[in-house]
């Protein structure tokens, strides 16, 4: 009989075996705790072979898994606003190529409640988009964040808005190191900050998500207040000075994942009903969010944004056709300037002047000792003009589109005096 030998290549079966299962940890949020809103689920992963490149991280919470954000810091952004009140149990598992992890468990109490408490009719969402992936100058570091959150801070201990009701979308939901310039290491709700509001990445689905809860809850009431502020890049080409390619084109911001033009974000609050509402957009060439081109010209009735309606305060950080600046320690120039002049009082009692350049008044009239941020407008784009530190920034050209509390002549004269 004859006998056969059988070779079996002894190193690719133990290559094979050694082959270890890669590791997932969940860090955010804690288990069996109670959330709302916006929830941002986040962990880390790990590949005892080394070989991290293979790695995926899948999350269920439908039946069915979801990639994750990200492999050795991973994320996933989970929106509760439509969700049934009750327990949630989610499941994270990570992928090598070869082998799944061991299944870990998170059980989260989803609770939206429906009421407001009667002296909190106020709304805010700060959105900014500041460090994209790509390494180049684009980057705008953590001004806008720190910026974002220092209004927050002003509209709860001054305004008197409630926590519940104020968001801050920051680009995909990360802090990232060197002041936005390095990579990813904390989740904006891991961080340690002042209030306990939501933060959730401005990606468009959260964007368009918040302002829907925003307009859907706020429309409860008579008497709201809404507030808006998106900073980051505007869309259009430095390099076509007199008018940055934008004669026949919309405004446009850019957000993490996409870009939002002035028609979509009128499309988002046309079934707002609030009567005291202020919309700042902050960006490049952003005019056409307040319905304006330049000196005050109103824009073709064709590239209309339909964002500008009775009770509505909208202004944008530069004309449609120029440039705008920040710092990436302290966020957008006209935004500084602004928030500046409400919150020290300088801005009190600024009137329009002509083109709506702004001066400041020599009448006690117009001087109540509250600022409006109508009044606020003025102040910055005075402040631009006259001041030489600010001399190189003077052809930002900011715009505003006051229809507080109505449209018309007169309809504008009282100002919008937020929480009042």
């Amino acid at each position: 009989m004859p006998v056969y030998l059988i070779y079996f290549n002894k190193d690719d079966v133990t290559a094979a075996d050694k082959n270890k299962k890669p590791l997932v940890e969940i860090i955010y949020p804690q288990d069996n705790i109670t959330v709302s809103k916006i929830v941002m689920i986040s962990g880390t992963a790990s590949d005892p072979d080394g070989d991290d490149k293979l790695l995926s991280v899948e999350i269920m919470i439908y039946d069915r898994w979801i990639l994750a954000k990200g492999n050795i810091r991973w994320s996933y952004e989970w929106n509760t606003f439509d969700m049934e009140d009750g327990y949630y149990s989610i499941q994270v598992r990570s992928w090598d190529g070869k082998h799944y992890s061991d299944i870990k468990q998170l059980n989260l109490n989803v609770n939206n409640p429906d009421m407001v408490a009667s002296d909190t009719h106020k709304w805010a969402v700060f959105i900014a988009a500041s460090n994209f992936p790509k390494d180049n100058e684009s980057k705008l570091g953590n001004g806008a964040l720190n910026l974002a959150e220092e209004m927050v801070a002003y509209f709860v201990q001054d305004l008197s808005y409630s926590t519940n009701n104020m968001f801050i979308l920051f680009d995909d939901g990360w802090i990232r190191e060197d002041n936005g310039y390095g990579e990813p290491f904390e989740t904006l709700q891991e961080r340690t900050h002042q209030y306990d509001i939501t933060y959730a990445g401005a990606t468009k689905e959260i964007v368009r998500s918040v302002i829907n809860y925003i307009v859907e809850k706020s429309n409860k009431f008579d008497d709201s207040e809404v507030f808006i502020w998106i900073a980051s890049h505007g869309c259009g080409n430095e390099k076509k000075k007199l008018f940055g390619g934008k004669l026949l084109e919309r405004s446009a911001i850019y957000l993490w994942d996409d870009i939002l033009t002035d028609r979509e974000l009128g499309n988002l609050l046309s079934d707002l009903n609030s009567h005291r509402t202020c919309i700042i957009v902050d960006a490049c060439y952003s005019g056409g969010f307040a319905d304006k081109t330049i000196f005050n010209k109103r824009e073709s009735i064709i590239f209309r944004s339909g964002i500008s309606g009775s009770g509505r305060v909208v202004m944008s950080g530069a004309s449609k056709y120029r440039l705008g600046y920040a710092s990436t320690t302290q966020g957008p120039l006209f935004s500084q300037l602004w928030f500046n002049g409400i919150t020290s009082g300088k801005a009190d009692g600024f009137r329009p002047f002509i083109l709506k350049i702004g001066r400041p008044t020599i009448l006690n009239f117009f001087k109540d000792g509250k600022v409006s941020v109508e009044e606020a407008f003025y102040y910055a784009r005075y402040v631009l003009r006259t001041e030489k530190i600010y001399e190189k920034y003077d052809k930002m050209e900011p715009q505003i589109n006051d229809r507080y509390p109505r449209f018309g002549l007169f309809g504008s004269f009282k100002g919008l005096i937020l929480g009042n």
